[in-house]
This record gives C-alpha cells, sequence and structure tokens, in this order.
C-alpha cells in the first residue's frame, strides 16, 4: 500500500516508507491510567508523506534515514490530521539492506 491510499479509519494496513522526521519523545497518561512514551516521526515513500505515532519501545527503534515496514497498522484522525499507528495488533519492523 502506499501513503497517498491512506484515509482516515483505515485498517490492516501494510506499507515499507523511510523516516523522514522524529520528533522529541514526550511523556502521555493513557486512558488506562498509566503513563507511556509517545513519539511522532514522519514517514514518507514515492506518493507522499504521513506521521506515525510511535510508542514505548518502538520509539528508539527507528532513526531519520530508516527504512521501516509496517504490518496490521491503521489510521485515525488526531487534531484534523490523518495519521498512522502501529497499535497493539500491528507490527514494526526496521529493514536492513
Amino acid at each position: 500500500m502506499k501513503i497517498s491510499e491512506l484515509t482516515d479509519g483505515a485498517r490492516n494496513i501494510d506499507l515499507e516508507a523511510e523516516v523522514s522526521e522524529k520528533g522529541e519523545t514526550r511523556t502521555v497518561n493513557t486512558r488506562f491510567g498509566n503513563e507511556a512514551n509517545v513519539a511522532d516521526v514522519k514517514i514518507k515513500d514515492d506518493s507522499g508523506e504521513i506521521t506515525l505515532s510511535l510508542w514505548n519501545e518502538d520509539i528508539n527503534k527507528v532513526e531519520i534515514g530508516s527504512k521501516i515496514k509496517i504490518g496490521n497498522g491503521y489510521t485515525n484522525s488526531f487534531r484534523g490530521e490523518v495519521k498512522l499507528n502501529v497499535g497493539r495488533y500491528g507490527t514494526l519492523e526496521v529493514i536492513t539492506e
């Protein structure tokens, strides 16, 4: 799947992309009452760019320039922007060439 094909509410997304930006890690309170670390990264392919939200241990897996593969991801809209998420049942894999 290509980034340009992603729409709000899409499920079961599999795609490959490159990390183009990595934001600061911040601590948030989850809806379950515990704290978690989250960071937004921009990923791109030849069709476009989207923000990917990374949580906890996934944050340290990627750097700018990393090629990644998302499995079973999903999108949602947050503050008017469609974002890609790996989620509890998805996978994030760094592709080494």
